[in-house]
């Protein structure tokens, strides 16, 4: 087979503690997954079902841990904010995976961020118009590395943090998920086989706030190390 072109290099994450790496897919992200967050974005945090917005994959930039990326500021927003999540990758795929199963998919854990151009979003969701001028654009996706399910204890009731040139912003954990990993793996695959190399940002808590550059944010859920982001 020939291209009038090169194809572009697989967007893959290392692995913690090994040379290998997990080649990305598709990116899913789940909307305001934790109630306080629901309530500071100005919605009900009853529990409805979840809903799902996507990444491409070449939004995701892996960071390694122990170094800090230099993100640079996206254009055309002044209201940029950060996002911290648990990201949950899949390693075997499937269709309407029963929640007592979901978590046999999940090849392992990260750190991430959903970064957000906060003013775009709300002026499209204003509009009833789709979000991906607020969330789908380049190096939005930054990640740590990966840590294998069997080698990450406890993430269900993990403490999740974010802090912005050392001041606290986020801090929560992970059991305060409106919805569970198990949960949304098992929803998300009604509407979509799931597939190894699937990613899936598990939602943010409150505290949510904007960058600007020269900004460094730190963030991490514990057992999966820390993730480091300098604005540029």
């Amino acid at each position: 087979m020939s291209f009038v072109f090169a194809p572009a290099a697989p967007v893959a994450v290392p692995i913690a503690g090994s040379q290998d790496s997990f080649p990305v897919r598709r990116v899913y992200c789940v909307g305001r997954n934790y109630a306080a967050h629901a309530r500071e974005m100005g919605f009900d945090p009853d529990r409805e079902p979840p809903f799902f917005f996507c990444k491409p994959a070449d939004a995701v930039v892996p960071v390694a841990q122990g170094h800090t990326l230099d993100l640079p500021y996206p254009p055309e927003t002044a209201n940029l904010h950060y996002e911290i999540e648990l990201v949950a990758a899949i390693g075997k795929g499937g269709a309407n995976i029963p929640v007592d199963q979901a978590l046999q998919h999940v090849w392992g854990y990260a750190v991430g961020l959903d970064m957000t151009r906060r003013d775009l979003q709300m002026k499209m969701r204003e509009a009833g118009r789709p979000w991906e001028l607020g969330k789908a654009f380049d190096q939005s996706a930054p990640i740590g590395p990966l840590h294998p399910a069997a080698s990450v204890e406890g993430i269900g009731q993990a403490a999740i943090w974010l802090q912005v040139n050392g001041a606290d912003k986020q801090r929560s954990d992970i059991g305060k998920l409106i919805w569970s990993v198990a949960e949304t793996v098992a929803y998300l695959s009604k509407y979509f086989r799931l597939e190894p190399g699937d990613l899936i940002y598990t939602g943010t808590p409150e505290g949510v706030g904007p960058v600007v550059r020269g900004d460094i944010m730190t963030g991490s859920v514990d057992g999966l190390g820390t993730l480091s982001v300098r604005m540029v």
